[in-house]
């Protein structure tokens, strides 16, 4: 792996105290860009993630909220989507059927997420990159940075792959720890490599761990 590929450090954001939450009430005013959402946070067997989702689609996942860093992932969309989180019933659907389909994923039946999904976290090459990752990987596969960077036509962005990994603001339904090193290593994860370890053994791409 280059020196640009060990790039890929992905942001992990805030952390909350209740295995299962959803927001309540909204007093930001809201922006001309702004956009409605909801979210909530849900047990793993990879730990608690936070779940948020406008009425777009599921816009973001966190990994590890539970304390800090679920309050601070609030607190950072409240500033990113113009508003706070409010109900509705219809984001409650979205966030019902990602904790559904992340059940089914993480017991192994569901190898494809198939629900609607609010990129307006990410832009640009970023957003390129992440839609092929979404589209072109599929379950039990990896690819090389260079190998993604080749597949966007952008044969000498390597590094910029890395940092879209690092920028990706749904993690495990856009699947970026299946991006690893073009020289075989797993390569780095904000999640931490436990965690990329644990979704690619799951994908059956590395051996279940011993202990």
């Amino acid at each position: 792996m280059t020196s640009a590929e060990r790039r890929d450090q992905e942001r992990t954001t805030p952390e909350q105290d209740a295995p299962e939450r959803r927001a309540t009430g909204g007093r930001t005013p809201a922006g001309p860009e702004a956009r409605a959402w909801s979210w909530e946070v849900r047990d793993t067997p990879i730990g608690p993630l936070l779940l948020a989702a406008t009425d777009q689609g599921l816009a973001t996942v966190v990994f590890h909220a539970d304390g800090e860093t679920a309050a601070g992932a609030v607190s950072a969309l409240t500033r990113r989507l113009g508003t706070e989180p409010a109900p509705s019933p219809d984001r409650a659907v979205t966030l019902t059927a990602a904790a559904r389909q992340l059940e089914g994923y993480f017991a192994g039946g569901l190898r494809e997420f198939t629900l609607p999904l609010d990129w307006s976290l990410t832009t640009g090459f970023n957003r390129r990159v992440l839609r092929e990752l979404a589209d072109g990987v599929p379950y039990g596969t990896v690819v090389g940075y260079q190998d993604l960077a080749n597949r966007v036509g952008e044969p000498g962005a390597a590094r910029a792959v890395g940092m879209a990994m690092g920028g990706n603001p749904l993690p495990v339904v856009v699947a970026c720890h299946r991006v690893v090193e073009s020289g075989g290593g797993i390569g780095g994860f904000g999640g931490g490599l436990e965690t990329k370890r644990a979704l690619l053994a799951l994908e059956g791409v590395l051996p279940q761990p011993l202990f």
